[in-house]
């Protein structure tokens, strides 16, 4: 194991590539995975090699005590991005940094601190709870697992994470059945803020809820950020609630980053092509009728070859397009987009 440097109730992994990333919490540079496919389908086997394109060259900072949201389709890539950055998976080229420290060079105390430092709360409240497990257990099973505090303050600990996320300290001994959706997730929470981390990723935490249950809930993510000045990566596919909740946004096309910049940029002046469309198809009381649809088919994300990736769907693609795969690139203010046509 590397030595380490006491940094109060923390540790910090000594050794591996320092990044100099201002006030960012989180720098992600030019990460990627890719998985590569059996070659047989269906019985039969196919010629080739198939390599699917989950995440492919996406950068990203994220300053302490903000929200960026990264929005896109299901199966543009969002959810791997976040393990890769977690290091749940890993990546098959890039960097990630957090708090200045390269994750990919981690040893095994540095992962230790990492899994501190970073916690996650899943989409689905009703699967990401042990049903055999108590409430006691569930939202004190990270301090048990990382060692702090003796078996009375860790109880302590979840009757105020209870209290924070507004449940009763009576809840500790009932189980996962006996809650609403809205209380799981706020079980959820807890559980996350156990270690008191400094980036929480929520992937997707109030799509599963109903409407009026998700403006509780996310009500309590912002209020939890500003009592413990926590950084999000917010995960969702609802554009309402990515206004609500991000201030900047990066909108994610078939494992790429097609647009990223503040959350008034995006909204208010959106550049790419997706996004617009994206923007176009959110349901609005003041517009009623049919809702625009983009046209054509998509591009496999297995093998996808050179060009941009939405140009099969665009309305501004050129032969041009199916050339040249445009890079993320700043226009105006810090606002970046990938087209070369904006």
């Amino acid at each position: 194991m590397s030595p380490a440097i006491s940094t109060g109730d923390r540790v910090l992994p000594a050794g591996g590539r320092e990044a100099t990333v201002g006030n960012a919490l989180l720098d992600v540079r030019d990460l990627g995975k890719y998985f590569e496919l059996s070659p047989r389908l269906g019985g039969h086997f196919l010629r080739g090699r198939r390599v699917l394109h989950a995440v492919d060259g996406v950068s990203f900072q994220i300053e302490k005590g903000q929200t960026l949201a990264l929005v896109g389709e299901s199966g543009c890539g969002k959810t791997t991005l976040a393990r890769l950055v977690m290091r749940l998976v890993e990546p098959s080229f890039g960097a990630v940094f957090f708090s200045g420290r390269d994750v990919l060079g981690l040893d095994r105390s540095g992962v230790r601190w990492l899994r501190r430092e970073m916690q996650i709360v899943f989409q689905d409240p009703y699967s990401s709870l042990n049903p055999r497990k108590t409430i006691e257990q569930i939202v004190g099973l990270p301090l048990k697992v990382h060692r702090i505090g003796t078996r009375a303050e860790r109880r302590k600990r979840v009757t105020e994470l209870l209290e924070m996320v507004g449940l009763e300290p009576a809840h500790m001994r009932r189980y996962p059945h006996e809650f609403s959706g809205g209380q799981r997730q706020r079980i959820a929470i807890a559980r996350a803020l156990a270690v008191s981390p400094s980036l929480v990723i929520a992937d997707e935490p109030v799509s599963s809820l109903d409407v009026s249950i998700q403006a509780q809930v996310l009500n309590l993510l912002q209020a939890l950020q500003r009592e413990l000045a926590l950084t999000y990566l917010f995960i969702s596919h609802d554009l309402n609630v990515v206004e609500l909740m991000s201030d900047k946004v990066a909108v994610m096309h078939a494992g790429k980053i097609v647009e990223l910049g503040t959350t008034s940029e995006v909204f208010g002046e959106p550049m790419h092509p997706y996004t617009r469309a994206l923007l176009a198809s959110v349901p609005s009381l003041e517009s009623p009728g049919v809702l625009p649809l983009l046209e054509g088919e998509l591009i496999s994300p297995i093998n996808p070859g050179p060009g941009c990736r939405f140009r099969s769907r665009c309305p501004l693609a050129t032969a041009e397009c199916a050339r040249q795969d445009p890079e993320l690139e700043t226009r105006a203010r810090g606002h970046m987009v990938a087209c070369i046509h904006v």
